[in-house]
């Protein structure tokens, strides 16, 4: 998702969505080491979603 729709949602909206990454993450993390992940360049993607979701809910707050 990019940062300008991100950026559009609420403070609960992204918290949700950042909750549901992290699943995501854990996930990821749980094929990998079992050899089920084709494409293991996903994980570092999750990743840096994850990131992107937590600054912008940061600046939200800082906002506030």
């Amino acid at each position: 998702m990019k940062t300008k729709e991100l950026r559009n949602e609420t403070v609960k909206e992204l918290q949700s969505r950042l909750a549901d990454e992290k699943k995501k993450y854990m996930e990821l993390r749980f094929q990998n080491k079992t050899g089920a992940l084709n494409n293991p360049l996903q994980i570092r993607k999750k990743r840096r979603e994850i990131a992107r979701i937590m600054t912008i809910i940061k600046e939200k707050n800082n906002e506030e």
